[in-house]
């Protein structure tokens, strides 16, 4: 039996899911729960687990591609009693092509086609058993004209890799002189754009000069003998941009000259480019990148926070040379114990020492309630610079914990964010963040608030700098913070306060023990 399995509601909200990589490919068999995918989503990745005992019958989308919740990721072949409507769906199943999709979009061909095409969908069987290759591998020996069943695959458990079906394609063509049909490739090769940006479509190059491209019939399937294609491969020519020369059973037909002729118009093309640079014009002046995943997420949080609460943004600065010196006294301590210690836990305790004498930075606006709610727990988010965005770690019950504790959480979760296996819950429910721009540089900033919190304290970059002590400059640790607040909420003359004590307690960290 064929079950279709659909990308599931993966959190609160969340409408669609990029799909960062398969973690299974066709013919693996697969043990229910079993992880089978990784889907990245807001700001996590989450694994999507296999719902059945079965075999992976297709796997519907490409790693990239961003799959809305509810469309078919995947399919599995379960062995079992059928019920009569999946029988019925069986049945009908057989009746056509493996995808549905693909059926309704190919034009009709002759026997001929329909021959190429059942040994196409049959090219994962062999008559010594499967032959276990990724749907990118295969769509490549087609392209290439190759048996991938006489490929000999190098990857795991012997998976036939893409590498493997151009080593085949590079060591000879088949003998056959009957035209085959060449799909279109998901995307184009590096550096096979004939010139053209891949992006825009424009000319490569911004010269006013440059000539014009070489027309691109961009099909999604070509008919062409193998000694065409042989030439494609050889001038680095996309088949199906090439403009047909006749139209054979329905699909377009390419001849060698054809492809000589479009060869030719690529090379000119890219001479003009050559050109364009050696004037001092580099190509492309732009590049588009999608705006999706975590980095959308960030935006649409950053624009919520700024455009809902109006922000007024406090800036200090205190002598933390103590702090230093503390810190590296407790250091070996913590290191003993396998917990690297750095300043932050400090300004953890601190801030929550602070926060339970003025507990409305504390808070958050219920606006549909016209009510500000004071929370009596207190979680601390610790925003994280990744690769691949901001993310926002909390550490909850901070008050209820000491300082290797909070230090030992803190960087558990930090380290998660960084290999981007964080969940959702362990970035929800913070009610003060903390974020350290000094770690990169910087004295001050005007970070913006994470809403529905109504504070953000910044830490600047913690140095030495000139201090007047007792009328004499020194060389003393200053730590500079710039403190946002939600104006709504919080008056600017109880954030000076708020701010001033949580330095008072950083200056002197003894102070700390008694809290």
């Amino acid at each position: 039996m064929v079950r279709e399995f659909k990308l599931p509601d993966v959190g609160e909200g969340v409408a669609e899911g990029e799909l960062v990589s398969w973690l299974v490919e066709e013919g693996d068999a697969v043990s229910e729960d079993q992880p089978v995918a990784e889907v990245e989503t807001d700001k996590a990745i989450v694994e999507v687990p296999s719902p059945v005992n079965g075999t992976v019958r297709e796997l519907r989308a490409e790693e990239g591609d961003v799959v809305p919740v509810g469309d078919v990721l995947i399919t599995f072949d379960v062995e079992g009693e059928e019920s009569e409507e999946s029988t019925t769906e069986s049945a009908e199943s057989e009746e056509t092509t493996e995808s549905q999709e693909e059926v309704a979009e190919e034009p009709a061909v002759s026997e001929e086609g329909e021959a190429q095409r059942a040994s196409e969908s049959e090219e994962t069987e062999t008559t010594e058993g499967r032959v276990f290759a990724a749907p990118s591998a295969r769509r490549l020996a087609r392209e290439l004209g190759v048996d991938i069943a006489a490929v000999e695959g190098t990857g795991p458990s012997g998976r036939v890799t893409e590498q493997d079906v151009r080593n085949a394609a590079e060591g000879g063509e088949s003998g056959s002189t009957e035209p085959e049909t060449v799909e279109a490739p998901a995307e184009p090769e590096a550096g096979d754009t004939g010139g053209v940006d891949a992006e825009s479509g424009a000319p490569s190059g911004a010269g006013a000069s440059t000539p014009a491209q070489p027309e691109s019939a961009d099909r999604e399937r070509t008919l062409a003998a193998p000694a065409t294609r042989r030439i494609a491969e050889e001038q680095g020519v996309n088949l199906n941009a090439v403009p047909a020369t006749e139209e054979r059973d329905g699909e377009a037909f390419v001849t060698p000259e054809a492809v000589m002729e479009y060869a030719e118009a690529q090379q000119q093309a890219q001479q003009a480019d050559a050109a364009a640079v050696a004037t001092g014009e580099t190509g492309p002046q732009e590049e588009r990148v999608p705006y999706r995943g975590i980095r959308k997420t960030i935006g649409q949080q950053m624009e919520h926070s700024k455009y809902t609460a109006p922000h007024v943004t406090h800036h200090d600065t205190i002598d933390v040379t103590e702090l230093v010196e503390t810190r590296a006294e407790l250091k070996e301590v913590a290191e003993e114990r396998g917990i690297h210690l750095t300043y932050m836990p400090f300004v953890m305790k601190a801030i929550v020492a602070a926060l339970k004498d003025f507990p409305y930075l504390n808070s958050a606006l219920d606006e549909e309630n016209d009510e500000i709610v004071l929370k009596n727990y207190y979680n601390i988010g610790v925003a994280v610079g990744t690769d691949h965005g901001l993310m926002v770690p909390v550490v909850e019950g901070v008050d209820q914990k000491d300082m290797l504790q909070i230090a030992s959480d803190m960087n558990e979760l930090v380290q998660k964010a960084r290999d981007r296996t964080i969940s959702r819950e362990e970035m929800q429910g913070g009610t003060f963040t903390i974020t350290n721009f000094g770690a990169i540089g910087g004295e001050y900033a005007t970070p913006i608030i994470n809403h529905p919190e109504v504070a953000i304290l910044g830490l600047g970059e913690l140095k030495q700098r000139p201090t007047v002590v007792d009328g004499e400059v020194e060389a003393r640790y200053t730590l500079p913070i710039s403190l946002s607040i939600d104006h709504r909420i919080i008056d600017g003359a109880v954030a000076a306060e708020f701010a001033n004590q949580v330095l008072e307690y950083l200056n002197n960290p003894n102070l700390l023990l008694l809290e």
